[in-house]
């Protein structure tokens, strides 16, 4: 006599990834929070209406990732991220931005935050970029990508200080330029991709690679065109009219 058939045991699942909250709207915060509703991979541990209120929270729950207004009363979303940041490296930043906050947004990049969303994004958008974060990736959007450009054209030796030395004339048989490896066509078109708002799993699926290809190439992209993040490469990629958004 055969027993009852035994299900095969499943695979453990991912832990959620465990978001903090900061927004002084309560009424957006509400519906920031209705979203995740039906998200279990999500797991909102606390929510802040303050920067000053947030760091008091962040340190006793220690989220994965900081879902962050930059607009907060006193003090800043900037002052927040760089504070987080310096306490709490490990913590991802993602940051909640509207269309002129533009100068904000590259303020927290460079804080330390690892990407950006506008108001309003879909919940699927946002899903997404929360995962991209966690996973050690930056989120861009498409809709800033050329505003942010602008801040990357700044000229250095426009106005030179008083101060600063003279440069030594070049050899004559020196390269004006350091000579850096073209990307490849395969790199361009992730790059495109990444201008477009394509996350890393996005990417893979439309170029039949894994994540991990994915990963690689862009780890590739950053070397030759001298940037550390995703910003910045797309930003470069415009600037040497490598890509188009």
């Amino acid at each position: 006599m055969t027993g009852a058939p035994v299900d095969a045991p499943q695979p453990p699942s991912s832990p959620p990834i465990r978001v903090f909250v900061v927004e002084d709207q309560t009424k957006i915060l509400k519906n920031q929070l209705r979203l995740f509703e039906n998200h279990p991979e999500m797991d909102i541990i606390g929510t802040a209406l303050s920067g000053e209120a947030a760091l008091e929270e962040v340190p006793k729950l220690m989220p994965d990732v900081l879902l962050l207004d930059l607009g907060l009363p006193r003090m800043s979303g900037i002052d927040v991220t760089r504070e987080v940041k310096a306490r709490f490296p490990k913590i991802e930043i993602l940051i909640f931005t509207i269309f002129d906050e533009e100068d904000k947004v590259l303020e927290a990049v460079k804080a330390g935050a690892s990407g950006y969303l506008l108001k309003g994004a879909p919940v699927d958008k946002i899903i997404e970029a929360i995962k991209e974060v966690r996973a050690g990736g930056t989120v861009i959007q498409p809709n800033l990508a050329r505003r942010l450009l602008r801040h990357f054209r700044v000229e250095p030796d426009a106005s030179p200080t008083p101060t600063a030395p003279a440069a030594e004339p070049a050899p004559s048989d020196a390269p004006l330029e350091p000579l850096l490896k073209p990307l490849s066509d395969r790199e361009r078109e992730i790059l495109q991709l990444i201008a477009k708002g394509v996350s890393n799993s996005e990417a893979a699926r439309l170029l039949d690679l894994s994540k991990a290809t994915i990963r690689t190439h862009l780890e590739h992209i950053y070397r030759k065109l001298e940037v550390t993040n995703r910003v910045e490469a797309v930003t470069e990629g415009i600037r040497k009219g490598l890509i188009s958004v």
